[in-house]
């Protein structure tokens, strides 16, 4: 039932937008490089002289756990928010499906959509360094590392904003919580590396990196399941 759930919803989303973000906002942090590349390329030339293409995917790292917040955020509440715009939550649950395939699709469709995101994030960063003349032995592992492993230890976020925005009709919580999240978390860095909101960076940085993605899948799955419960116990409009 999740499957027929999931292949709903992707055609509900449709002509909602929610494809143009998942290729736009990555091509979007691959256009700051280019712009940080272009107008420094002289100075960041000479920094990274060594491993040009490994400078490459260090500066185009900062910008991807605050990218993920806001794709979480924005994904999320645009999902949910084609049930609360149609007001079609009653017809939906009335359906011979359960409710927990009907959260299991769209948690599902939010996954699928980031994962593309992130395939996006790692081509372009790949046709920008050819564009800037960093020849052709591309870092296929660091550029898959940095699409996925932040996303990967981002799942509780994604999970909290999803279960948000399909609890509240008015996005304006789940959003505003987002955009608060996107904006604080490149100073939370001065806390404790075991802090949620560090987990993608240092899924990235630390030597222990797959702890933080197994603490980020682990941790999403829980509140995932919180919010499953939720789902299934509360009442529509």
């Amino acid at each position: 039932m999740m499957l027929r759930s999931l292949s709903a919803d992707f055609l509900k989303i449709r002509g909602k937008g929610i494809w143009l973000l998942i290729i736009l906002a990555p091509l979007g942090v691959v256009a700051i490089e280019a712009l940080n590349f272009g107008l420094r390329f002289d100075y960041l030339g000479k920094i990274y002289a060594d491993d040009l293409w490994g400078g490459l995917v260090g500066e185009t790292t900062m910008f991807v756990p605050i990218s993920l917040y806001l794709g979480c955020t924005l994904v999320s509440s645009l999902i949910a928010n084609v049930e609360h715009q149609l007001n079609s939550w009653k017809q939906l649950l009335a359906l011979p499906i359960s409710r927990t395939a009907v959260f299991s699709g769209k948690f599902t469709l939010s996954v699928l959509l980031l994962f593309v995101s992130c395939i996006v994030l790692s081509i372009g960063t790949i046709i920008l360094g050819m564009s800037l003349g960093f020849g052709t032995h591309i870092p296929w592992k660091d550029l898959l590392t940095m699409g996925f492993f932040p996303f990967l230890a981002t799942m509780p976020i994604l999970s909290l904003q999803l279960w948000l925005s399909l609890t509240f009709q008015n996005q304006t919580l789940p959003v505003s919580l987002g955009v608060l999240i996107s904006l604080l978390s490149p100073f939370l860095m001065q806390l404790s590396e075991w802090f949620p909101l560090n987990w993608p960076i240092m899924a990235l940085r630390s030597e222990h990196q797959f702890w933080f993605i197994g603490f980020g899948i682990g941790v999403g799955i829980i509140i995932m399941l919180i919010g499953l419960v939720h789902f299934n116990r509360k009442d529509v409009d």
